[in-house]
Order: C-alpha cells, then structure tokens, then sequence
C-alpha cells in the first residue's frame, strides 16, 4: 500500500513497526501495544495505540525526529503537510497533522510503499 494513503489502524500499525513495537488489534481494527492502562476500578487494559491520532503519541515523534508541520499549499494532496529534512527530503500529506506526520515518518522509516497485514487492508 502506498505510505500516503495509509490512515487509521494501517497507520498507527506501520508507525508501530517504524518503533519495533509488537501490536494486536480487537474486531473494530483497533491498534493496542502491550501497555496496560488502568481504569478507576483497578482492571487493566490493553492501551490504545493511535499516533495518528493522539497527541500524546504522537507529538513526542514529531519532536523527536524534527518533522515540520504546515498548512498545505493550493497544489498539495491534503491540508497538511509534513517534512523530514534529512539526506533525503521526505514530504507526505494528509486531511490533520498527524496523519501527515506520521506518513511523513512512515516513508522517511519504510519507504513510500509498504506490506499490511491482510486484517488491515
């Protein structure tokens, strides 16, 4: 699948991969790593895994690997985009800022095209 038309639970799972993070996923496609979180009885559960969708996961690889985040211009594919400069240039676009970001990490990590999981397409 091409890294620039990659969005939900195919992309957290391919931002997973960029980490070497192991990943399972429930029937609704959900992403989970092996965190547990604990809700206010005490029961844990697995976290949610959403980089392209929660800052808080997001944001740190962002800012760890210097990806830039800007409005689109007239010509781009989304409304936002992101780029790694680096000894190569990787540019990718998408509807927010994190799932340009992430692509953008996506390609700078696994190139433009990558291997899903069947579940995931």
């Amino acid at each position: 699948m091409k890294t620039s038309e990659l969005t939900g639970a195919a992309l957290n799972w391919a931002v997973a991969q960029c980490l070497e993070l192991k990943v399972t996923f429930d029937s609704w496609g959900v992403c989970y790593i092996g965190k547990v979180q604990r809700d206010e009885s005490g029961l844990g559960y697995p976290a949610p895994f959403e980089p392209s969708d929660n800052w808080a996961q997001g944001g740190p690889i962002i800012e760890r690997e210097g990806l830039l985040v800007r409005p689109s211009f007239t010509d781009e594919r989304g409304k936002w985009t992101s780029i790694l400069w680096a000894s190569t240039s990787f540019f990718e676009s998408g509807p927010t800022p994190l799932i340009a970001a992430m692509r953008c990490y996506v390609a700078s990590k696994l190139g433009d095209e990558i291997e899903i999981p069947e579940e995931l397409k």
